[in-house]
């Protein structure tokens, strides 16, 4: 349950730092530290997945050998 909520957090951050990069490239007066903001939350978001998606990356051959 611990990993789904990681992934669900992970996916968040990335749509907000995403939300928040559009929205600051579609704006005309948007303020720079809104591309800044969005694209440091996008790196943690993708910095989170990553180090998941290592740690769990085997996790199907320990299915196989149980069965």
């Amino acid at each position: 349950m611990n990993n789904r909520n990681s992934q669900v957090i992970n996916t968040i951050l990335i749509v907000v730092g995403g939300g928040l990069l559009i929205y600051a490239i579609a704006a005309e007066n948007a303020n720079q530290y809104f591309k800044i903001g969005g694209l440091i939350i996008i790196m943690i978001g993708l910095y989170r997945a990553t180090n998941h998606w290592v740690a769990t990356k085997d996790d199907h051959k320990e299915d196989e050998n149980q069965e």
